[in-house]
This record gives C-alpha cells, sequence and structure tokens, in this order.
C-alpha cells in the first residue's frame, strides 16, 4: 500500500548515504582526538597491581644503595689517618678513669681523630669499650683509628716526676725535693709520718725501735709516677737502700762488730765530713778507731744536726760545741743517736774498707780540713801534737 502522507516541499526522501571513510593520519603528524569515539578502557586491576610493587622495590633498592654507598664512604674517611704525612708526635693524656666516649671526645679535639664515633666503632666492635689505658701516649696524625685503638689497649706510661737526691742530705731537705717535684702536700706530709715513725711493712731489718728513718733514704735520682702515693715513694727509696745490703755486706758487719744502725749512722758521719771520697776511708778508720779506745768521736757535723743547724751556722762563742744532745759527740761517748744524714754508695764501702793506719801500722787518730793559701788541705794525724801542729798552720791563720 503507498504512503500517501504528503512530504515538506524540497525535502529530500531519499535513504542518506553511508559517511566517508576514516582518513588514515599522516606518519608524524600528530592526530586530534574524535570527539565521536569512545575512550579506551582502562588496564584490568591485576595489572595495575603487579606495576606499583615493582616500582616501589626499585626506588627503596636505589636508595638502600645510595645510603650503603655514603656509609662505605664516611667509613674509609674516618677511619682513615686526619694526615697520613704528619708523623710528628704528640702527647696525649688519659686520665684515670676516662671513658671510651670521653678519650674519643679528647682526642677529636686533639686534632688526632676525624670522627669520635669511628673510634667508638672499632672498640665496640672489639670488645674493648672498657680496656682504654690510662696514662700518656705518644700518638701522631698518621695513625689510623685501628692503629690508635691498639695503642690505647696496649695502655700508656704513667706520668712521671723526678727528684734527685744528694749524698749526704738530710731527711727534711728529701721532703722539699719531694714537694718540689711535683707531689701534694697531702703526700708529702704521708712521707714525713712514715719517715719519723716507719710501720712494719717500712722498717728496713735491724732499725732500732723508735728510730726513723733518716739515714735511709739512699742518694740517687727517682723518677716515679705522680700518682705514687706515700708509702710506695718511701718503699722506692728503701728499695734502692736495700740493694746496697747484700750477704757480704752483712757478713763484713758481723766481722767489724757493727750493727746496720751503727753502719748507717757511721758512714753518715764519714759522707758529712769528707770533702771527696779518697778521703772516706782515712775517716772511717778514725772513727773506728777512736770507738775502740774509748775516745769521744768529736765531728762537728753531729753538733750541727743535733742543733738543727747547716754546718757553716756552728758558732762556738756562742756555746753550741756545749749544747748537750743526744748528737753532741763532743758531749756524750760512741756514736750519735742516729744517722745526720743519708749517706750515699762509697760513703758506706768506706765503713766497711776503712783505712785505720798508716804505712808504719800506727793508728789515725785525727784529721782537719784547711787551707794552704788557697789550696783546700786534708790532714790526718796519729797524735793530738801532730793535730795541733796542723790546727795551727792550716786553721788560724
Amino acid at each position: 500500500m503507498s504512503d500517501d502522507r504528503e512530504h515538506p516541499a524540497g525535502e529530500d526522501t531519499a535513504t542518506p548515504p553511508d559517511p566517508p571513510a576514516a582518513t588514515p593520519p599522516a606518519i608524524g603528524r600528530p592526530v586530534a582526538p574524535d570527539p565521536d569515539r569512545p575512550p579506551p578502557e582502562p588496564a584490568p586491576a591485576a595489572t595495575r597491581r603487579r606495576r606499583g610493587p615493582r616500582a616501589a622495590f626499585s626506588l627503596v633498592a636505589l636508595l638502600a644503595l645510595a645510603l650503603l654507598a655514603a656509609a662505605s664512604a664516611w667509613a674509609v674517611w674516618s677511619l682513615g689517618p686526619v694526615d697520613a704525612g704528619d708523623r710528628r708526635p704528640v702527647e696525649f693524656e688519659v686520665a684515670s678513669g676516662a671513658s671510651a666516649s670521653r678519650v674519643a671526645s679528647d682526642l677529636e679535639a686533639a686534632g688526632l681523630l676525624r670522627d669520635r664515633r669511628a673510634l667508638l666503632a672499632v672498640l665496640r666492635y672489639r670488645g674493648d669499650q672498657g680496656r682504654v689505658g690510662e696514662g700518656l701516649y705518644d700518638l701522631s696524625r698518621d695513625l689510623t683509628v685501628p692503629q690508635l685503638a691498639d695503642a690505647l689497649v696496649r695502655g700508656g706510661r704513667p706520668r712521671t716526676a723526678r727528684f734527685v737526691l744528694p749524698e749526704g742530705i738530710r731527711m727534711n731537705d728529701v721532703l722539699r725535693r719531694i714537694e718540689a717535684a711535683g707531689w701534694s702536700g697531702e703526700v708529702v706530709d704521708g712521707i714525713a709520718r712514715i719517715l719519723a715513725d716507719p710501720p712494719p711493712e717500712r722498717r728496713p731489718d735491724g732499725l732500732p725501735a723508735g728510730a726513723g728513718l733518716e739515714g735511709y733514704l739512699f742518694p740517687a735520682t727517682y723518677e716515679l709516677p705522680l700518682r705514687m702515693g706515700a708509702g710506695d715513694i718511701v718503699g722506692a727509696m728503701l728499695a734502692r737502700f736495700e740493694r746496697e745490703v747484700s750477704g757480704v755486706v752483712r757478713a763484713e758487719l758481723e766481722r767489724l762488730e757493727l750493727d746496720l744502725h751503727a753502719w748507717v749512722t757511721l758512714a753518715s758521719m764519714v759522707q758529712a765530713e769528707a770533702g771527696n771520697d779518697g778521703e772516706m776511708g782515712i775517716i772511717a778508720g778514725v772513727f773506728l778507731n777512736r770507738l775502740d779506745l774509748g775516745m769521744p768521736l768529736q765531728s762537728d757535723p753531729t753538733v750541727a744536726y743535733g742543733l738543727g743547724k747547716g754546718l757553716p751556722e756552728l758558732d762556738r762563742p756562742a756555746g753550741d760545741f756545749e749544747a748537750d744532745h743526744p748528737w753532741n759527740t763532743y758531749t756524750r761517748a760512741g756514736l750519735p743517736a742516729g744517722p745526720i744524714g743519708n749517706p750515699g754508695a762509697a760513703a758506706l764501702a768506706a765503713v766497711l774498707t776503712p783505712t785505720r793506719t798508716d804505712e808504719a801500722g800506727r793508728p789515725w787518730l785525727y784529721f782537719l780540713h784547711g787551707f794552704d793559701g788557697s789550696a783546700p788541705v786534708f790532714r790526718p794525724n796519729l797524735d793530738f801534737d801532730g793535730h795541733l801542729r796542723d790546727v795551727a798552720r792550716y786553721l788560724n791563720r
């Protein structure tokens, strides 16, 4: 059946033609998005999940590698020497009780260490944090951190002080020298107490009851750790004295019928009287001969010691030689109450091997020191008349 509906004039009633086919884009030329084309479908969720963890892992790995490289560079730098070409020694002290952390900080501040943490890490790795030794070290800027750690674990040398005791020095002067060397007044006071009243462990064999240690502080050069206390300092001086007391010495003392204290006392007198070592044998002989004969020893240095004076300070007109005290060998017979100083090896030996007689076998009983013009003179004599002649010639001119 035909369609009898009317159509507007000019309207084409024919079927519209198909749209032309799309022309492919030219190569290398951007293509504008087609507004009529639907957007591409998104990637499946499984694909997105696979891509996310892989990217995160790569980022973490890169960061880890960067950190590892930085740590390696820091380790190489911090463990190395501050200056490989500087071998000059630097004295460094580790105080008693100082922690490893404190020592590391001090080394860094002294320019001997680049980073304190490097030393602490090495010590911790070795298990040596608590083994850093106190004392003085000679370090240098060319040492690596492991080398510094090795030195610290080996320990340093103690800080020392030196004092010299000359032959014949008195005990009070010993104390002054020890204090001047750097020990505290407290330590020196402790030494003084021990010297005046030594405890059993500081008493030489043969020391009489009530006697102090004058005479037993052997003259020598002492270099001792400053941390050493009073008892150990006294012990060092006594130990040096004991080295002079061999079995041969004790046998000779027995032959001479002298005990240890008498030997030291006589030696201290010989030391104080002698102008040089060559005179000591005769002076020792004079004193031993007088003791055998019961004559007073009449030694000026004993008088001076008892009065607390130096020998040049003695004043005969003022009555110094008549003032009676346990050390005055003019007013009292025999040996003084104890040593008048600390004798050296030569004086101790002179008492053991005295020169008691002249070539004819006559005993020496007197001696004096005087001057022949400006030349010093030592004159021993056999009798009082000869002694008086020498007094007039060499002393009263």
